[in-house]
């Protein structure tokens, strides 16, 4: 086959219709993960008293399935540089469903953390190579909606997994809780199967070493922006319930309604700025910390009343979730040569600026009170959008001298 030829099978391979079904069960393969991922949070106590273990041991659960996502984003592209990445993606998937079938039937503490290190490779490996991925089954101009579809299901999982594991932990246990997640994993591998094309690697020659990346100084900038915007959006967002419960004094009802607004709005959120990335990429990467860091200050002096605390959470739901898909496509054009590199080593800084910024919040929380969080939150929000300026300015410098 001529290279033309190729090249036009490519193009019609991505403008079929499968192509965004593919996508969407891309979408629903990242709302389980997450949902899976986030669920232990609300069912640390039934899982604990059965098992014959502690609350804080029970929630070593969450942080293994953290540490086993790093470790599969920085070296997933290197191991399977050479497979098609539909098998791989799919492998994923199956891990999944191994991971909540795992955990559903662990008879102790070890076989249930073994499920939840299952899980850590799949989100790892997962989250690595999604955009990497819509890159080859959408348009290029479709990629920043193709990533907003995608992170929409981010968006709405990680709002109501918490709440909704402890909904279905109280009528039908901790267990069956997790066992709702196996047919719904199922529902995704089958639909990636079904749908996703034949995606041979690309670059099997390529380093394995996501770290030389960093060499670049545009790709650090990026980089060290995305750490502090999710640093500082996690040192906030981790604590929020204890902030709404003490400081602004909601309901546990109300404060299941607040959490499902801003999901809500997440999922707004990601649909109007990937309209907005074709021509305002670096404005938007830019603006939206800085926009998040004025909320998270509104927030500590607007606290006390429901009201104005409710249209600020609303708004950072509708920014925060959109960040992810302008970072996403930024990927997807200043590291096109190595997506899935890039992608490995965006989701390990990810991974590691949420531990970062709830541990640091942590520490402020418990030491200098609640507003000394949120004041380190708006303080790495700042400097992440002032990074995203100078990632602009040096990919302009790039740019004119190339």
């Amino acid at each position: 086959m001529t290279q033309h030829s190729a090249a036009t099978c490519d193009e019609n391979l991505v403008r079929s219709p499968a192509a965004w079904s593919a996508v969407l069960s891309m979408s629903l393969c990242v709302a389980v993960l997450i949902a899976s991922e986030f669920m232990p949070v609300s069912l640390l106590t039934p899982i604990a008293t059965e098992l014959g273990v502690t609350e804080g041991q029970t929630g070593q659960a969450i942080s293994i399935s953290g540490v086993f996502a790093v470790i599969t984003s920085l070296f997933i592209s290197g191991l399977t540089r050479r497979l098609d990445r539909r098998i791989v993606l799919i492998a994923f998937s199956a891990s999944l469903v191994l991971s909540a079938a795992t955990v559903t039937f662990a008879p102790n503490y070890a076989v249930l953390m073994i499920g939840r290190a299952l899980l850590g490779v799949a989100i790892g490996g997962f989250w690595s190579m999604s955009t990497a991925i819509v890159m080859r089954l959408v348009p290029a101009d479709s990629v920043p909606k193709g990533l907003a579809m995608i992170n929409a299901g981010n968006a709405i999982a990680a709002t109501i997994s918490a709440p909704l594991g402890s909904l279905l932990g109280d009528y039908i246990g901790w267990r069956g809780a997790f066992f709702l997640v196996v047919p719904l994993a199922l529902v995704a591998l089958l639909w990636q199967w079904v749908k996703l094309p034949s995606l041979p690697p690309e670059r099997a020659e390529s380093s394995p070493n996501v770290f030389c990346l960093l060499l670049r100084p545009q790709v650090a900038l990026g980089m060290a922006s995305i750490f502090l915007l999710f640093m500082g959006q996690f040192a906030l967002f981790t604590y929020l319930r204890p902030f709404l419960e003490t400081v602004t004094g909601v309901s546990v009802t109300t404060l299941s309604l607040l959490l499902l607004l801003m999901g809500l709005a997440g999922v707004v959120g990601t649909y109007l700025v990937s309209r907005l990335l074709e021509k305002r990429l670096f404005s938007i990467v830019g603006t939206i910390p800085l926009v998040m860091a004025a909320l998270a200050l509104g927030l500590i002096a607007f606290g006390p009343s429901t009201v104005l605390t409710a249209i600020l959470l609303v708004a950072w739901g509708l920014f925060g979730t959109a960040a992810p898909v302008g970072w996403g496509t930024w990927l997807s054009r200043y590291l096109a040569d190595d997506a899935e590199a890039g992608g490995g080593l965006q989701v390990a800084i990810i991974q590691l600026a949420i531990t970062t910024g709830a541990a640091l919040g942590g520490f402020l929380f418990d030491t200098a009170g609640w507003w000394s969080t949120f004041a380190f939150a708006a303080a790495a929000l700042g400097a992440s959008s002032l990074l995203a300026v100078v990632a602009w300015r040096s990919t302009l410098k790039l740019n004119q001298t190339s």
